[in-house]
């Protein structure tokens, strides 16, 4: 017979019950029911687990609609087939399932691997699904946006491809054209591994100009290594030469909190950075060149579930377990910026993330109150005093 490749992924609660309904014999009902129960799954020895991390790789796909759906992909799929068979417990391998079941990547808005280490992972990954499901039934499509967006970035970062350059500049609080310091942190990824490195510059001419009347600069209580004062020449040739070197090796993410002005600052005649054309739409598969925008203000407003409002640099990362000192220094402001992002990015999935980092925080909807239930409810004293926070920081 000829080979039939497929290449997608099939619901993991479709496949159990179309192999289920076709097999005649009981005993082979009885091995597919034991391989993929949850007690299985968990178990070391699982030949779909990874042996090296002892986890379980499955997958979390996003249809259309914004619902989730956990999945085996068609290499697990054909895998199964091919283990139960091989192992003496089925006569013949499984049936391919129908095509009926198989989703393509343009049935899906996004794909990205779900890890579980044990039973209850797996168990609470599905309720969690289901309950979210219900939720996501009349959310918004800002929110359901914000959402793909998040799990995007998260398929990204697992890439250990690319570069990723946070940064932010501080200007004169009286004058925005004086541009006053540079921050930066960056994460490449060379074959596979992170390269982190950090800076701060301090434009001489600039020095005498201080924030103190709406915002407290610290220009000079930089956390993460020693601040370079250089003339402004030297200043604009760093950061260009640091984005031409960073854009030719392959895709480069610039990561920003609030990228409105950043990316102002980053045109304007004493940068000149080339920058163009920049996009903020990530493509379905990870980019081979070009330069992405991604804010964390919209991945953080994701994970709480809130579409509207936009957190504060500060508040941002207290919510992540993320210590932060001396704001308002554009060293500091980009290294928080793009730990925030590592942090998220290489987290969990979406609904998972936010049940792991904030468990019975879940907002309770009564009767008559519009909205899906989906944002982190936090308590008055962890609220604090966000509002009184300088917009953007």
């Amino acid at each position: 017979d000829p080979v039939i490749v497929r290449h997608g992924y099939y619901r993991f609660s479709d496949i159990v019950h179309e192999w289920h309904n076709v097999l005649p014999d009981p005993g082979e009902r009885f091995a597919l029911k034991a391989f993929v129960s949850y007690k299985a799954m968990s178990d070391p020895g699982h030949p779909l687990r990874n042996q090296e991390a002892q986890t379980l790789e499955l997958f979390m796909g996003t249809l259309n609609s914004g619902q989730a759906r956990l999945l085996f992909s068609s290499g697990q799929v054909e895998y199964i087939r091919y283990w139960l068979h091989a192992m003496g417990l089925t006569k013949e391998p499984l049936p391919l399932p129908s095509s009926d079941y198989l989703l393509s990547t343009s049935d899906l808005r996004d794909v990205s691997k779900a890890i579980y280490k044990t039973e209850k992972d797996i168990k609470d990954a599905l309720k969690n699904v289901d309950k979210n499901n219900r939720k996501l039934k009349g959310a918004d499509s800002q929110l359901v946006s914000l959402r793909q967006k998040f799990e995007r970035v998260r398929n990204y970062w697992n890439e250990k491809r690319g570069s990723w350059l946070a940064i932010d500049f501080e200007e004169w609080e009286m004058d925005s054209n004086v541009i006053t310091e540079f921050g930066w942190s960056c994460i490449e990824f060379i074959d596979g591994k992170e390269h982190q490195t950090d800076g701060h510059l301090i434009v001489k001419e600039h020095e005498t100009y201080t924030n103190f009347k709406y915002i407290q600069g610290n220009r000079e209580n930089y956390n993460f290594g020693t601040s370079e004062k250089v003339k402004k020449a030297e200043f604009k040739e760093r950061i260009c030469d640091t984005i031409e070197r960073l854009k030719s090796a392959g895709p480069l993410f610039l990561v920003f909190h609030d990228y409105h002005g950043d990316i102002k600052t980053l045109q304007s005649k004493d940068v000149d950075a080339q920058i163009e054309p920049y996009s903020f739409l990530l493509p379905d598969a990870f980019p081979q060149k070009g330069v992405f925008i991604i804010d964390t203000r919209d991945l953080f407003a994701a994970l709480e579930g809130e579409s509207m409002d936009r957190r504060s640099l500060e508040r941002m990362a207290l919510f992540l377990g993320i210590s932060v000192k001396f704001l308002h220094n554009a060293g500091n402001d980009a290294y928080y910026t793009l730990a925030a992002l590592k942090s998220m990015a290489s987290g969990n999935q979406l609904d998972s993330q936010r049940k792991e980092r904030w468990p019975h925080h879940d907002k309770v909807v009564m009767p008559g109150e519009p909205g899906p239930g989906l944002k982190v409810s936090f308590d008055p004293h962890e609220e604090n005093s966000d509002h009184s926070d300088t917009e953007g920081v």
